[in-house]
Order: C-alpha cells, then sequence, then structure tokens
C-alpha cells in the first residue's frame, strides 16, 4: 500500500512539474519572442534543452525544499505521504487556475503554499523560521531587487549606446538576447526543477524509501529534469502574451537587460542562498524596471497590480486547496 502510494505522489509531482514548465515557460522566452530575437518554436526548443542542463546543475534548493518547509518524519509513513500528495494537488490547481486566467504567478509559492497548508492539516511540523528567511523574505527582495537593478542597468545601457545608430544597436541586442535567454532558462530549470526533486524526496522520506539528509538520488534529479524540460517544450503562451506584451511593449535592449537581471537573481538565490526563490517574480519585476526607463506610464500598471494580486494570493490559496485536499484524501484513503 504504502509503495503504491510513493508511485502515485512521484507521479503526480513530476506532473506539478510538467505544468510548472508550460507554466513557467514564459519567463524564459517570452521577452525574446515578443522583440523577435527568437521564434517561438526556436524559443521553446532553447528553453527545454537550458532547463534541462539547469535542473541537473545543483541540488541547494531541492534540499531546502525537502528539509527546511516541513517534516513528515514525526508522523505516520501513509499521513506523511497524504501530506506531500495533497501539497501537490494544492499546487497543481492553483498553477492550472492562474494559467488559465494568464496570470504569471509562482509555481514556486504554490508549492510551498500547498506543503505549508496540508503541514497545518496534518499537524506535523512546519518551519515558520525558515519560511520566513528563505521563502517570504526572498519573495518580497527578490522583485525589489529585480526592479531597481533592472532599472540601473538599463540606464547605464541608455548611456553607453547614446550615440550608436539605433537600428544597427537594436540589431546587436537581438543577437545577444538569444545568450540572455538561455541564461533565464538554465536559472528556471536551476530553481523550478529543483523544487519538483525536493518534493520527491520528501514522499520518499515518508514512505521510508529513503533517508532524509541523504541527498538527491540521481533517478529523481533525471525524472524531474525531463518533466520540466518536456512542459517547457509544450509551452505557456497565455502568459507568454501577459509577459512579452501587456506590461510594456519591449525592445530587444529592454529584453536583454531583463532577462540578464532575472538570470543573475535566480543563480544568486540558489547557489548562495539556497531560496527557492519565484522566477515569474523576478523576470516580471525586471520588465517593469526596464520599462520604467521610458517612463513610469509606459508600464500598463493595471496588468501589473492583476499580478501582484495573484502573487499575494498564491501562498494562502495554494494552502486553502491544499489543506482541503489532505481532508478529503485522509478520509478516503485513511
Amino acid at each position: 500500500m504504502e509503495l503504491a502510494l510513493v508511485i502515485v505522489v512521484v507521479v503526480v509531482a513530476l506532473g506539478f512539474d510538467y505544468t510548472n514548465g508550460f507554466h513557467d515557460a514564459a519567463n524564459a522566452i517570452a521577452t525574446s519572442v515578443s522583440t523577435r530575437a527568437l521564434t517561438p518554436r526556436a524559443a521553446l526548443i532553447m528553453a527545454a534543452f537550458f532547463n534541462l542542463l539547469g535542473a541537473l546543475l545543483g541540488t541547494e534548493v531541492a534540499t531546502t525544499i525537502a528539509e527546511d518547509i516541513i517534516t513528515v518524519a514525526d508522523v505516520a509513513q501513509h499521513t506523511g505521504l497524504v501530506v506531500v500528495l495533497s501539497a501537490l494537488v494544492g499546487a497543481i490547481v492553483w498553477n492550472l487556475v492562474t494559467w488559465w486566467f494568464g496570470l504569471p504567478s509562482s509555481s514556486t509559492h504554490a508549492l510551498i503554499g500547498g506543503l505549508t497548508g496540508t503541514g497545518l492539516a496534518a499537524g506535523v511540523t512546519v518551519h515558520w523560521d525558515a519560511i520566513l528567511d528563505k521563502v517570504v523574505l526572498p519573495m518580497v527582495l527578490s522583485p525589489l531587487v529585480g526592479f531597481g537593478l533592472a532599472f540601473a542597468v538599463m540606464v547605464g545601457v541608455l548611456w553607453l549606446v547614446r550615440n550608436r545608430p539605433p537600428t544597427r544597436t537594436m540589431r546587436r541586442f537581438r543577437l545577444v538576447q538569444t545568450v540572455s535567454a538561455a541564461a533565464m532558462a538554465l536559472g528556471h530549470g536551476l530553481q523550478d526543477a529543483q523544487k519538483t526533486m525536493g518534493v520527491i524526496v520528501l514522499a520518499l522520506v515518508a514512505g521510508g524509501f529513503h533517508t532524509a539528509g541523504g541527498g538527491i538520488p540521481l533517478w529523481v534529479k533525471l525524472a524531474a529534469a525531463t518533466a520540466i524540460s518536456l512542459g517547457t517544450y509544450s509551452g505557456g503562451w497565455r502568459i507568454m502574451r501577459t509577459l512579452g506584451r501587456k506590461i510594456i511593449e519591449l525592445d530587444p535592449a529592454r529584453g536583454f537587460v531583463a532577462e540578464t537581471v532575472s538570470a543573475a537573481v535566480l543563480y544568486t538565490n540558489a547557489y548562495w542562498l539556497h531560496a527557492p526563490v519565484s522566477t515569474t517574480h523576478t523576470i516580471t519585476s525586471a520588465i517593469m524596471g526596464v520599462g520604467a526607463t521610458r517612463r513610469l506610464s509606459a508600464v500598463r500598471w493595471g496588468v501589473a497590480k492583476s499580478i501582484a494580486a495573484a502573487w499575494v494570493l498564491t501562498i494562502p490559496a495554494a494552502a486553502l486547496v491544499g489543506a482541503g485536499a489532505f481532508v478529503a484524501l485522509h478520509a478516503l484513503l485513511g
């Protein structure tokens, strides 16, 4: 029974990873597609490849998800598995809702909200200090850093190219934007695929098939990396339109700066802070930052408010869905 439930949880986790891929594909390639630096097909293939590569380059974020959000070892194996399964249900439901409405919400925070909500419903240990330090603070600071840094870098870039021929300059930025889009896709794989690895390890620990603190098995890395790359390749056109055109009309220079700054923030949080930050929050705030250099009114703040509302709602909404799913599944599965 426990083995069957572990298999179900792993399959659902990979399903979440797949939805994460098509939900967040826009994060890596929306700016490149909207500025015509890449065709949609080429952008998706490139993003899928670099998501796969990024997923295999580290385990720090996976360890944070597996060990620092909730502890399932203090409840029965069966209950622990239902907790993880319910958290995934909460995250997937919120991903699908926001994808349907074209809102670039955070898959990261949906997952963490699901884990927190089910943890509270099940009475397992929730590590509030780690959630504050590695989730809430980065959730607030990463968009601010992304906005401010993108604004500052864009001002510097505009000053450097102020006397250059505009047409030739934009053509060159369109070429180098291929590199920045690849860097962004690599950062997305480094962050988001690792979160699924952490959930799978959490399920293995809950089911007694892995030891807490024992690292990430190779098959888990490969499975999560493959799922997110396949999801990315399937595309996320609704959200891509929001990021690429509805917030601000991007030119190649602004697209390049937004992607470069976002990638830098993702790498810093993954490698040095071990914080599971939102790629969505980071790229969206960077797009707003480069847009504000044109003029504040160039940013469509009405769209930005809708996105911000989805950000604020993500953790509590996913937590509520996860808690409800736990009550239902616990009653159903015993």
